[in-house]
């Protein structure tokens, strides 16, 4: 999983490099610079002559600007290479996501998925940071400045002896215990966004049945959860301030008591002010890169649940796969289930569909009727393959389906959903997700059969009305006659109407299928309706019950077979003859 993730530096290799690099040299100059300011410190005691203490000062100020430059450097090289590399890995996801079949989604909720692609990036992100930066440093400072307090020190380095193993544990032991919380938090996270993302797709519903108050409710409680597990967190990670500062401390007391004692007993000959000066820097030197260790291990932590959600979604396999010589050419739009039956999960115990076997030629019009539940959409999801069948053949143009392409196969098949989608941006944009290539003209002919140009029209901008994300400046009915036009710019050779003429009126529907019969007789259009007025003029009707087909036949066929169409046709028309 972490070599997985190491592949998204790709081309910011060199800024990460050039960050060790500089980093490196960064901690080497901070190490050196308590040393030569002993040694001015001493030199001064001594009486030294200007111009030695002027050098000396010069030294140290190159010094200090040296370690500035090499630090800010590191900084930009850094900042480069940790964010190049959070968009790669950002775009790695969401190109793996755009690979998923329907199953692989099925694994992942939406909320989740956004999740992992921010709040779990960013963590992967600040962990990268860390370690090409600050845990390149803090063991460099802290092996340099310890080695540096023994040369310099002598005995008084022993208190490092003392501190160390003392803080370090006292670290650790607070990291470990504060660990849970933070763990648990990610998946809490995921319900907050979930929370937020139902509520926000359903305003309508909610304000409908005015439940914003316990919508606020429900997220407080799942904000709550959240904020209860990082104050457990935090109560623990705080506790590290209160140790470093016991420990610096102790650390002076201890560097001025025995260094003060040995200047006075040896008169200054064991050790020397500017020695103690230096023993006290590297002691805060030594305690500070320990508590940026600790903040790295927590961090790290953090991040290794984050990066296991990452990696989760990184190796994914897709269910669906291109066969190793696939058919790069749909013959025509005719449609064979053989012996089809299919589940959702190899787990799952019961089929959606069984016992399918279905001929449909080229150019026909199908209608699909059957209650909720009977698996209309299931049946025609097999046909772009966004599904595999679990066992059985689907057949487009003579050839099975996992022999095509599955970009080729899937530009052959138009869909149109209930509930489609528009996404944000102009009428024109939208409608050219159908043909990217569609002229102006094209998009208007496409409109007036799907029947939306006069609404369109009506809009002060015309086609280039700007759509809000999910569509929600136009009604329900609008939405479905755009995503019609847009499916019509793709003449495809299989169409397939899920449901999506139920918020339109049955005049406006028949002119709708009046205008397939024109603009593409050759097309295999699949009509899913719960309105027998919007298929009983169709070639072949099929009646679904249970994941099965209980009867299939034209209209005049079914009224006099099936008791279950005639008693859905009855209610609907009262009994009585239906005209169009």
């Amino acid at each position: 999983m972490y070599k997985r993730l190491l592949r998204c530096v790709r081309e910011y290799k060199t800024p990460t490099f050039l960050t060790l690099l500089f980093i490196t040299l960064e901690a080497v100059i901070e190490c050196f610079i308590p040393y030569i300011a002993a040694q001015l410190i001493n030199d001064v005691e001594k009486g030294a002559a200007m111009p030695d203490i002027i050098r000396s000062g010069l030294i140290l100020i190159a010094m200090a600007v040296a370690s500035l430059c090499c630090g800010g450097i590191a900084g930009y090289t850094c900042a480069k290479a940790s964010c190049g590399f959070a968009k790669n890995l950002r775009h790695d996801v969401f190109s793996r996501i755009q690979t998923f079949s329907f199953e692989n989604m099925d694994k992942f909720s939406s909320a989740s998925l956004v999740t992992r692609m921010t709040t779990d990036i960013n963590n992967a992100q600040m962990s990268y940071m860390m370690l090409i930066r600050i845990a390149v440093r803090a063991p460099l400072l802290l092996i340099f400045s310890t080695v540096m307090a023994f040369v310099m020190g002598g005995k008084l380095a022993f208190a490092f002896i003392v501190v160390i193993p003392l803080l370090a544990g006292g670290l650790i032991l607070v990291a470990r215990k504060a660990m849970p919380a933070f763990r648990r938090v990610f998946k809490k996270y995921d319900r907050l966004n979930e929370s937020i993302e139902e509520n926000v797709r359903g305003m309508r519903v909610v304000k409908g049945f005015s439940r914003e108050e316990y919508e606020c409710e429900k997220f407080d409680a799942a904000s709550d959860d959240i904020r209860k597990d990082f104050t457990r967190a935090e109560r623990l990670v705080v506790l590290n301030e209160p140790l470093m500062r016991f420990c610096s401390y102790f650390n002076m007391v201890f560097v001025l008591f025995i260094g003060a004692f040995l200047i006075i007993t040896t008169n200054g000959t064991a050790i020397g002010v500017g020695e103690i000066s230096a023993m006290l820097t590297y002691g805060m030197q030594v305690l500070m890169q320990l508590m940026m260790l600790s903040m790295i291990y927590v961090t790290l932590t953090i991040s290794a649940e984050a990066i296991s959600r990452i990696g989760e979604v990184l190796s994914e396999e897709s269910t669906l796969h291109n066969p190793e010589n696939p058919v790069y050419q749909v013959k025509d739009g005719s449609i064979t289930f053989r012996d089809v039956c299919f589940k959702y999960s190899a787990k799952a115990k019961n089929y959606a569909l069984s016992d399918i076997n279905l001929e449909i030629q080229s150019g026909m019009t199908v209608g699909i009727l059957g209650g909720t539940g009977s698996s209309k959409s299931t049946l025609v999801q097999l046909i772009p393959r966004l599904y595999d069948v679990t066992g059985g053949a689907v057949e487009v143009g003579g050839v099975d389906v996992r022999d095509y392409d599955m970009d080729t196969l899937r530009g052959s098949v138009a869909m149109v959903l209930q509930k489609n989608l528009l996404f944000a941006g102009t009428i024109k944009d939208n409608l050219r997700w159908g043909n990217p290539d569609a002229t102006d003209e094209e998009l208007v002919e496409a409109c007036k059969l799907a029947q939306a140009h006069d609404f369109v029209s009506s809009f002060p901008e015309g086609y280039d009305t700007y759509i809000e994300q999910g569509g929600t400046n136009v009604s329900g009915g609008q939405k479905q006659r755009l995503c019609i036009a847009r499916a019509l710019l793709k003449k495809p050779k299989i169409l397939i109407l899920d449901d999506s003429t139920s918020a339109v009126d049955t005049r406006t529907d028949a002119l709708i299928r009046a205008g397939f019969k024109s603009y593409i007789p050759e097309t295999t259009k699949i009509i899913i309706a719960q309105r027998v007025a919007s298929v009983q003029d169709a070639d072949l009707i099929l009646m679904m019950e249970g994941g099965k087909i209980a009867a299939a036949g034209n209209h005049d066929q079914l009224l006099n077979s099936c008791a279950m169409y005639r008693e859905i046709y009855e209610q609907q028309t009262r009994g009585g003859d239906q005209d169009e």
